[in-house]
């Protein structure tokens, strides 16, 4: 049975491709290194990460201040012996490129920038004659003004230039349609299909397609559009922002489309970001009809009826066990720098993550009362090469619970622990620093980032709860538990000398549409020397999270 979400977690805008039996899968991943996790599935129900995509600093040059920078929209494709993922880096100045490679595991090769490729969500497509069509956004002019709109054009995948004319292709289904984007074509029984993302990344988002006998239009717009949106389902619908979504042939002929969604905690609160989902489609009269009969994701799905496949590793949505990281062999695919790891501050060894005190702070003050606005950030990031001291992997589930033990002797300003961290500065943590009195103490902090009526972003640090920990005290077990929008933190010692440090702790402000960006919550480790770097490293031991779902439509 395929159970939605299929990649539960921050993993948004995903793209797929079938290549015999198998079929893979990537998702964008903004400012977090390694970039575009790949996945693996024969069944379409069970999904292995084989590796990322963008796993080497020359491949992914990104900086630590704007998590919503970063890596927009892989498209995965395959032809003719070769992998293509294409996609854009924001944190490069809006730069869209290509990397090959004959395994999906591994190794792709360096960027091919693609010139004069502007806007964003690339994507390839190749005709029945071999050529090679590129899509993408951008800004024109017409009777209608400037707005936004889907470009095409060929280009030569020999030289990775753009070949001709570009062709302005698509505009949304609706009137005056809000940032139309995501484009894929495909093309079937004759006719060329162009399937766009529109209506803003909110609950506005949706699915739409249109048709055309020529790959550079005139296209038609289905009447029948939105094929996919909860938009028309009100704000309380359990899962909101559906859109961005890519079609995939089965070996049998069947459909399906893998497109994000966010599930809802408390109302509107969207703190695990944007997930994948996975719905069947069928075609009518020469049009798409998703999820037939509803019209809307559903929880499950019958299985598509593929041949039985036992994965080898976890499955990213198998939470039957928790999940134990003894930091034994290196980082798993679960964990992520934020920004290009350009120091070597992180280290593996004898079953332990080290973690070097830096001197920046998981806040960047830097942008503190600095004009909040996309691309003002974008323009002011990477000005220097350095980092954050932070390993995270992503909340998965609504209620979940992480646990993890430090060992560390904390002197003044300098702090390691334990972190949920959402857009930019918005993040609950619960670090063990020096206390007041000169003794260790575990504190919780909360620090949140709003803006004031000139657009100018501020943050706002507060302490929620502290406990004293003997002075002699070196080990801390330090434990995050989640239940919808509540938070609570707890250490001690050891597991049964564990006290609360703050309890049912407000964390709707986690939430995407309250902390602004594309992202969802991670759950991180860290270190900081807070204004200093010292050669000294925290120490962070069997690190465990257990996920725990709702059965049904009561996943909220």
């Amino acid at each position: 049975m395929i159970q939605n979400p299929i990649l539960p977690g921050f993993y948004p805008d995903p793209s797929i491709c079938r290549v015999e039996d198998d079929f893979y899968l990537v998702t964008s991943s903004f400012s977090y290194f390694p970039g575009v996790p790949i996945f693996h599935s024969k069944d379409l129900e069970q999904w292995v990460q084989i590796g990322h995509v963008l796993d080497r600093p020359e491949q992914l040059p990104l900086t630590h201040e704007m998590i919503s920078a970063g890596i927009f929209a892989p498209t995965i494709r395959y032809h003719d012996g070769t992998f293509y993922m294409i996609t854009t880096n924001m944190s490069m100045g809006v730069v869209n490129f290509v990397v090959t490679a004959k395994d999906p595991a591994g190794p792709w090769s360096e960027m091919h920038i693609i010139q004069g490729a502007d806007g964003i969500d690339p994507s390839l497509f190749w005709d029945d004659d071999g050529k090679c069509y590129y899509t993408g956004t951008t800004r024109f002019d017409d009777e209608a003004g400037s707005r936004q709109g889907i470009w095409c054009s060929e280009i030569d995948l020999a030289t990775f230039e753009l070949i001709g004319e570009r062709h302005i292709i698509g505009t949304g289904a609706q009137l005056n349609a809000i940032a139309p984007e995501g484009p894929h074509l495909y093309k079937k029984d004759g006719y060329y299909y162009l399937l766009i993302a529109e209506g803003g990344t909110e609950h506005f988002h949706a699915v739409t397609i249109s048709r055309s006998q020529s790959v550079f239009g005139e296209y038609e717009n289905y009447q029948g559009n939105p094929i996919l949106t909860h938009r028309h389902l009100g704000t309380g619908f359990p899962i909101w922002n559906v859109g961005h979504g890519d079609l995939v042939e089965l070996q049998n002929g069947e459909w399906y489309m893998v497109c994000l969604g966010s599930r809802l905690s408390e109302g509107q609160h969207k703190l695990l970001g944007r997930e994948t989902f996975l719905v069947p489609v069928v075609w009518k009269d020469g049009w798409p009809v998703v999820s037939k009969g509803t019209g809307k994701v559903e929880w499950t799905y019958p299985s598509p009826g593929l041949p039985s496949w036992q994965p080898t590793g976890r499955a990213i949505n198998d939470f039957r066990g928790p999940v134990v990281e003894h930091f034994e062999k290196g980082l798993g695919f679960d964990w992520n720098f934020l920004g290009t790891p350009r120091e070597d501050f992180a280290k593996v060894e004898a079953g332990r993550l080290r973690l070097k005190l830096l001197k920046n702070a998981l806040v960047p003050w830097e942008f503190d009362n600095t004009d909040g606005s996309v691309f003002s950030r974008i323009s002011k990031i990477g000005k220097t090469k350095e980092n954050i001291s932070f390993v995270g992997r992503r909340q998965q589930h609504l209620e979940f619970q992480a646990t993890v033990t430090v060992q560390f002797s904390p002197e003044e300003n300098e702090t390691a622990g334990l972190v949920v961290l959402q857009n930019d500065a918005t993040q609950l943590r619960l670090e063990v620093t020096k206390g007041q009195t000169g003794k260790p103490v575990v504190r919780c902090m909360r620090v949140v980032s709003h803006y004031d009526q000139d657009g100018i972003q501020h943050f706002t640090e507060t302490q929620l709860g502290e406990i004293v920990a003997d002075p002699l005290q070196t080990d801390f077990m330090l434990q995050a538990k989640g239940k919808g929008s509540r938070y609570s933190f707890s250490a001690g010692p050891t597991a049964n000398k564990m006290q609360s440090v703050a309890d049912r702790v407000d964390g709707s402000f986690l939430g995407s549409e309250t902390a602004g960006g594309f992202v969802g919550a991670y759950i991180g480790l860290f270190a900081s020397g807070n204004g200093q770097t010292k050669e000294k490293y925290a120490e962070f031991e069997t690190f465990i999270y257990e996920g725990f779902e709702p059965e049904g439509e009561t996943k909220q």
